[in-house]
């Protein structure tokens, strides 16, 4: 199999692991305890695996949607009716959210419950496990996957409370966002030492030194945002660690699509830390982690160019506006899109369907609505709601569903018989440790290692397409690069923010609210710990 890695579970652990946790200082608590389990490696190791599956739990579906929907860079209209869904994507793209809405609460839920159990993990292990190398080399891991979490909370929410005692249940005010990113930096640093250098199958899937430096590289490219303080030359620093390692290498035009396909894992020459999918396991009450891609972008007409064993829906689709920046004909990640006339795999059969006249358009106003008529399948660049634009509606016909462009970067996997895929999601690759770079240097920081922005760039541009090098390079050529370099891949709201976009017009969306920034803290969370306060705004 690709995936060696495995989150290993034992299904007594798993019974009683199965808690909810709504805010960070109510601990999860289980029937597990130093004193019977675990006893051995194997154990040592089923026990962390839940951490990981907790992970993987909502990274695909819920932090996707909020990291995606709510920028330029994919909309997901009703069509009839269809997907609606209490105007929850609605929301999303007018920014309209609350602190009632589902994935602002169970984003909150999902960080909450990795920290919770990698809390009591810890704390079992710290007592078990004898100690050594392998022992703080879990525990470092651990307290990496308890990093992200925070990051990824510190981004959303900014200032949230800090817990780290397995067993405190003493309620926690909010931390300032400056101490969480100080917080997550210094468990950054702690960890170094006792992380890998080994990048391999056993490795995939677990943090490294080169996940750490890549964490450390984000935080500190948005650093200015998050506290105040410029740390571009610490970004520089932290992405030439892995750039000197000679651990990765840039993706061949011929091998860049490929990158993201359900095959995909530990040989993939760019992923310094993926998230592993597979749809045959099941942890977590009985989720897969939610990898839906096909269902959401793969247009229902397509089922047989991609042999799917499920009819995709495809609600979801790209903004003109952003697939602007796809304006090369000579770059290979065009072709992680569909767009126009559809034909089957061969390039040269074309995609038709038969419908009756009144299904193909609604509108339609003839003597004959039904009569069937025979169409190419052709997908057009707009989204109009033409059905109902108070309620996000493009129309219930054919024109309805083929509008938008589908981004298929996570091909489809026709060997699942569940609408789950086989296709890892990367967290950091190597392309983006030489687009920070870039970055940091063009903010400002100093140029390291013979390396310019221009440079960089460039290196990564000449395994993309076969134009000619730029000769320059600018912030807002830098913006767009990313875009096509990193679609789908949950850094577009990241990125829009720090570059001053996130206030922008596009698609239907009209509010310029600053503290859209960040999301609501849920009711939820506040109900159960009075200690909190909401977020400006909200």
């Amino acid at each position: 199999m690709k995936k060696r890695f495995k989150y290993i579970l034992f299904s007594a652990l798993m019974s009683t692991l199965l808690v909810s946790c709504y805010d960070l200082d109510v601990p999860v608590t289980t029937q597990i305890t130093p004193d019977t389990y675990p006893k051995d490696s194997a154990q040592f190791v089923a026990s962390a695996g839940v951490v990981y599956a907790a992970l993987r739990g909502n990274y695909a579906m819920d932090y996707y949607f909020v990291t995606e929907l709510s920028t330029d860079e994919a909309i997901l209209p009703a069509r009839g009716g269809n997907w609606y869904d209490n105007k929850g994507y609605r929301n999303f793209h007018y920014h309209e959210w609350t602190p009632d809405y589902g994935w602002a609460v169970s984003c909150w839920d999902w960080l909450s419950r990795i920290i919770g159990y990698d809390n009591q993990t810890m704390y079992i292990l710290q007592s078990n496990m004898p100690e050594g190398t392998t022992k703080n080399r879990m525990l470092s891991e651990l307290r990496m996957v308890r990093a992200l979490a925070y990051f990824y909370m510190m981004d959303l929410y900014g200032n949230v409370p800090i817990v780290t005692t397995y067993g405190d249940f003493e309620q926690k005010a909010k931390t300032d966002r400056k101490e969480v990113f100080n917080f997550i930096e210094s468990e950054i640093k702690a960890c170094l030492p006792n992380l890998t250098t080994n990048v391999n199958a056993v490795t995939y899937g677990y943090p490294t030194k080169y996940m750490a430096y890549a964490l450390l590289a984000k935080m500190y490219l948005n650093a200015e945002y998050y506290t105040g303080t410029k740390r571009y030359d610490d970004c520089i620093a932290a992405c030439d660690n892995v750039i000197t390692s000679g651990k990765y290498t840039l993706a061949t035009p011929s091998n860049y699509l490929q990158m993201f396909y359900p095959n995909n894992g530990p040989s993939t020459p760019e992923f310094i830390f993926a998230i592993p999918f597979d749809p045959s396991y099941t942890a977590l009450g009985g989720t897969n982690g939610m990898m839906y891609r096909a269902r959401y972008d793969v247009p229902r007409s397509e089922k047989a160019k991609f042999g799917l064993p499920f009819t995709p829906s495809a609600p979801e689709s790209t903004l003109p506006e952003f697939y602007a920046n796809f304006d090369d004909p000579n770059d290979i990640r065009n072709k992680q899109w569909l767009t126009g006339l559809q034909y089957m795999n061969d390039g040269v059969t074309p995609i038709m369907l038969t419908v009756k006249k009144k299904a193909y358009d609604q509108y339609y106003s003839g003597s004959d609505p039904d009569a069937n008529m025979t169409y190419q399948v052709n997908l057009t660049p707009n989204i109009v709601l033409r059905q109902d634009s108070i309620l996000f509606d493009c129309g219930n016909d054919e024109i309805a569903w083929n509008m938008g462009y589908r981004n298929i970067k996570f091909y489809p996997d026709a060997s699942s018989t569940s609408r789950n895929q086989n296709n890892d999601m990367p967290v950091f690759r190597y392309s983006d440790i030489l687009l920070m770079k870039a970055e940091a240097i063009l903010r400002g920081g100093n140029a390291t290692n013979g390396q310019t922005a221009l440079s960089l760039v460039n290196d990564v541009r000449s395994k993309r397409t076969t134009s000619t090098p730029w000769t320059a390079v600018t912030l807002d050529d830098l913006y767009k690069e990313r875009a096509r370099e990193f679609a789908y891949e949950t850094w577009r709201r990241n990125d829009m923010i720090r570059f001053g976009k996130f206030e922008g017009k596009w698609g239907f969306k009209k509010d310029a609210s600053v503290y859209r920034r960040i999301f609501p803290i849920p009711t939820a969370a506040m109900i159960k710990n009075p200690k909190l306060t909401q977020n400006p705004g909200y």
